[in-house]
């Protein structure tokens, strides 16, 4: 086991990008149409450049792993979390990331799965693991199967790269929103996570641990649950709508295809028959 992690973190630091494919596949865009909701909102044009921006990330990032294999569709589920809460910077580089390793399942701080504290699905940090992110390959894909739970691990551990873009993991991402904004934020975060601790708030309880997590948490309900999101906590949806200049409840809107209707990707089938998500 100490040999698999020693050459583990020899691959993690190895600084030369790998490139995967020179040309964008019919088949990825099939399936980002079946897994990735934001994606099959997107029409013409910007699917077009959905796809050349996951596919500089994917020439520019190495995702690799060494208990599994990895997946030309691995690839795309991780380019896709990277790509969704950035839409509306199409500049945007994760110049804080060198590399993504899928681990076959939850993992404990040695990178080990199946023990009993196996209980990461993902990380990212400092030191050893600075510029690198580990995620579970099964919850990668979980996250975007089940776009209902408001958790998606990979979108998760990007928001915490965003976070950390300007220096500092303090739950406010200087980068992508001017400082001023940042003490309203605050006392936004203070009264939300005073309510998940008294049992008065149905963000998930992970959400309190701290500024950096309430943060990548909020933004998981935020891209997975919209709509929801609007109701419950109207102000909280307001700022991250501000923060990422996104109006993610109007894209779920939208999304909300009647399932005997034709399919929107033009395949030419009823929607249940064809791009309907299964939950």
């Amino acid at each position: 086991m100490m040999q698999w992690l020693k050459n583990f973190l020899l691959r993690l630091l190895a600084l030369q990008p790998v490139v995967i494919t020179e040309r964008w596949q019919p088949e990825w865009s099939t399936f980002l149409q079946e897994k990735v909701s934001f994606y099959r909102h997107l029409r013409g044009q910007e699917q077009t450049r959905f796809n050349q921006r996951a596919l500089l990330f994917l020439h520019t990032t190495r995702i690799e792993s060494g208990q599994l294999e990895v997946t030309d569709f691995d690839r795309l589920l991780v380019a896709a979390s990277a790509i969704i809460p950035v839409w509306a910077f199409p500049k945007w580089h994760y110049l804080n990331l060198e590399a993504v390793f899928l681990l076959p399942g939850a993992f404990n701080q040695k990178f080990e799965c199946g023990q009993p504290d196996s209980l990461f699905t993902g990380m990212v940090g400092t030191g050893p693991m600075s510029g690198k992110m580990a995620l579970s390959q099964p919850h990668l894909h979980l996250g975007f199967d089940n776009s209902r739970d408001k958790h998606n691990v990979g979108i998760h551990e990007f928001i915490h790269l965003i976070d950390m873009a300007d220096g500092d993991c303090d739950g406010f991402p200087e980068s992508l929103r001017h400082y001023q904004y940042a003490i309203p934020w605050f006392d936004l975060v203070e009264k939300k996570t005073r309510e998940i601790l008294l049992r008065k708030s149905n963000i998930p309880d992970y959400g309190a641990s701290n500024k950096a997590e309430f943060f990548a948490v909020a933004s998981e309900y935020f891209f997975e649950r919209p709509g929801l999101l609007a109701r419950k906590h109207p102000k909280l949806y307001h700022a991250l709508s501000e923060l990422y200049q996104q109006d993610t409840k109007a894209i779920a809107r939208e999304l909300r295809v009647h399932k005997k209707a034709l399919c929107p990707c033009g395949s030419g089938k009823r929607y249940k028959h064809c791009c309907m998500p299964k939950n």
